[in-house]
């Protein structure tokens, strides 16, 4: 298959398809199966279908990954759901190990320090939290993959420990698997109803280590997020996306980018 291209195919056939052992990294969201309105999937399985098929997906995600590759796999559920994307991690893993669990964290409030941003969704409930944090779980063959953490790293609070701490060489330290990833005020009706921030497959990136020629690949492409990400850190991408829409939304938004960076 070609790569810097979207596939409007399944993406268990598309991956099926696939070298063997080509994929340097994973990225991507499933739908979640808790009935978001897309354009032509239904997002109500039996939830034992729904496990069945991230089970499926995990076995190919192994079979296209080279042995020090790493999936990103991110998910979210409803406040209510009781350990829900823990059971889809666990199918997952009967193919790959869960080497990282990132928490993605959409709004954050610390009122002791006036601070009160990100966006979320809120619920009406008397029994539930609003939900403010997603899971990226991050699976690797062997769990034992190296990763660039300081590539996405934070300066020091305190610059004392830069000296202090022997393996501090600059005022940079580990994020840690808490991100604060906020969304962008969007204003008007969003082309796709699942879009999470460019940020999140380039911290992703990022930490596991890239070049020029890293192939990222996108299994649930959406409207592109993903390539948008790839076409900015320089490496290549490949993606499937089964609905025909979408793929439409993805092209124009990569060849608007395209535009916007050439001139």
């Amino acid at each position: 298959m070609e790569l810097n291209k979207i596939y409007n195919m399944d993406c268990m056939k598309g991956m099926a398809e696939l070298e063997p052992n080509s994929i340097d990294i994973i990225v991507t969201s499933p739908p979640y199966n808790i009935g978001t309105k897309y354009n032509l999937h239904q997002d109500n399985m039996a939830f034992e279908d729904y496990l069945n098929w991230m089970e499926e997906f995990g076995r190919l995600a192994r079979r296209v990954l080279k042995e020090n590759g790493s999936l990103f796999f991110n998910i979210g559920d409803k406040a209510s759901d009781e350990l829900r994307s823990f059971e889809v991690a666990k199918r997952i893993s009967k193919s790959l190990r869960l080497q990282n669990t990132i928490h993605w964290i959409k709004s954050i409030a610390i009122p002791e320090e006036n601070i009160n941003v990100g966006h979320y969704k809120p619920i009406n409930s008397r029994f539930y939290l609003n939900n403010l944090h997603e899971y990226i779980f991050h699976f690797t063959k062997n769990k034992n993959v190296p990763l660039n953490k300081l590539a996405i790293g934070v300066p020091y609070a305190d610059k004392s420990n830069i000296k202090r701490w022997k393996n501090a060489k600059t005022d940079l330290r580990d994020r840690g698997n808490v991100w604060y990833i906020p969304y962008e005020t969007v204003q008007t009706k969003k082309e796709h109803p699942a879009i999470f921030p460019e940020n999140l497959p380039k911290m992703c990136i990022k930490l596991h280590g890239y070049n020029k020629d890293t192939v990222v690949l996108d299994p649930f492409m959406g409207s592109g997020t993903t390539a948008v990400a790839c076409i900015d850190l320089g490496c290549k991408y490949i993606g499937f996306e089964i609905d025909p829409k979408y793929v439409k939304i993805a092209e124009k938004r990569i060849a608007q980018h395209l535009s916007s960076i050439s001139h």
